[in-house]
């Protein structure tokens, strides 16, 4: 029987939810990340709080509000759920909710701790209440979601089921911490703790963008379709001339490696 998953209540901020507000707060190889902490988030006087591991993958806002609409204009048009993978602290998932896209949106995440900053920073963001937050692991998360089995409809608690012809996936994994930047040309299978493969064979019923390292292989990125096969978007992303990741924008494919038409 599929595990059933519930809709995560608001968890409440611990020890490990830090808002430092002077440097010497700051632990010393996290110190040039806070420092940008107003291009990560420009309202972080507010009360935004990260955990701190989550500032090394963070996506800035202004990268994280393009990408929202790149997703509805490149891989989604005609997609009615938006499925955040790997939510970390919500800021992808804070813009995807602001973009109003689409008319439902699940963010997964599997750390109590950084759940709690997620949900916390998405209120002060005023977008909370239309986000279902999902606490969990997202490859068994995505299994239950897109199960056949409707055992869930008279929960009203349980996260309901999606249509995988009109949902869209969006990935941005850890990529085993900032050490990836001293690669010339990042290796994509031995991403930590998943892979390229691993992220593929789960998500390749369904249209996905994928945020990658700067400097990842494009090599084994094209090899995820065949030869003739459907044509994979890929788009760096700057902040003041600076190239901060990749996206790789990937068409839903069938069980052969074959594009599957949307409705």
């Amino acid at each position: 029987m599929t595990p059933k998953y519930m809709r995560a209540k608001s968890l409440p901020l611990t020890d490990e939810c830090h808002h430092w507000t002077k440097i010497g707060e700051v632990p010393w190889d996290l110190q040039k990340y806070w420092q940008q902490r107003y291009t990560i988030f420009p309202y972080y006087d507010e009360g935004i709080r990260l955990t701190n591991d989550a500032w090394f993958g963070v996506t800035p806002e202004t990268v994280a509000t393009r990408i929202a609409q790149d997703m509805g204009q490149i891989i989604s048009p005609d997609k009615t759920t938006l499925v955040d993978l790997f939510a970390g602290v919500g800021a992808n998932t804070i813009a995807f909710a602001q973009s109003g896209i689409w008319g439902r949106i699940i963010a997964i995440e599997r750390d109590a701790a950084t759940l709690a900053c997620a949900q916390h920073n998405a209120d002060l963001y005023g977008v909370g209440d239309c986000i279902e937050w999902v606490h969990g692991d997202s490859f068994d998360v995505l299994k239950y979601l897109t199960s056949p089995s409707a055992e869930d409809d008279d929960d009203a608690a349980a996260v309901k089921k999606v249509d995988v012809s009109r949902t869209a996936l969006f990935g941005s994994p850890p990529w085993g911490g900032p050490g990836y930047v001293t690669d010339a040309i990042f290796d994509l299978s031995g991403m930590e703790p998943y892979n390229l493969a691993t992220m593929h064979a789960a998500y390749r019923r369904m249209d996905h963008a994928l945020f990658l390292p700067r400097t990842s292989d494009l090599r084994q990125i094209a090899r995820l379709v065949p030869s003739g096969g459907p044509k994979i978007g890929v788009v760096q992303y700057c902040v003041k001339g600076a190239s901060k990741a990749m996206v790789t924008y990937i068409p839903a494919q069938g069980e052969e490696g074959n594009a599957v038409k949307s409705n």
